[in-house]
């Protein structure tokens, strides 16, 4: 979807432990994508909540978030892919399953955009934590039905959004994001 500079983009959890990814590009250049890396850097914090900016891989701010009812969001975690549930979902057997990844690719192919662009999501609501050892842990969302997370657009921007197809990261099941845009 299109968000224009100035209008905010509300995702929202109707049902509870659900976790969103969420991608942005600039509109006018799809050379010009979200950064977790820089967003991290910049705040020296893996954490985002009210007033955090989320910056592209040029250093500018793409979006700035203005509530969080939640404030457990994820941004070291690319988006889960076929490629994600073949090696760390062995019992699946291969079998094809959805993934947050197709469905951004999807979302952003009638625009020119090449899926290898897609990188590291902000996963809205995805509760991840790391041991002392470095290890990484995914707990379930801590959502309850209603919880939201709102950006501001800084700039003119195309925006992914898709409910997580990872049953390990939404507490064994999946269920819809709803979205809302204000101009």
């Amino acid at each position: 979807m299109r968000l224009p500079k100035g209008a905010t983009l509300t995702v929202v959890d109707p049902c509870g432990e659900q976790v969103s990814d969420l991608f942005l590009f600039a509109a006018d250049d799809h050379d010009e994508w979200f950064s977790s890396g820089r967003t991290t850097d910049y705040a020296n914090t893996i954490y985002v909540g009210p007033g955090s900016s989320l910056y592209s891989n040029r250093s500018r701010v793409m979006a700035t978030v203005v509530e969080d009812s939640v404030g457990v969001h994820d941004l070291t975690l690319t988006p889960c892919s076929q490629d994600t549930f073949d090696i760390l979902y062995p019992d699946l057997g291969g079998a094809e399953h959805p993934s947050c990844f197709a469905n951004l690719a999807g979302a952003f192919a009638p625009h020119g955009i090449s899926p290898d662009r897609i990188s590291t999501t902000l996963n809205v609501f995805m509760d991840v934590w790391t041991d002392l050892d470095g290890e990484l842990h995914i707990d379930p969302p801590p959502t309850v039905p209603g919880d939201r997370f709102v950006v501001r657009a800084e700039m003119d921007l195309l925006v992914g959004v898709t409910a997580c197809s990872a049953e390990k990261s939404n507490n064994g099941r999946c269920t819809p994001i709803d979205l809302r845009v204000d101009a």
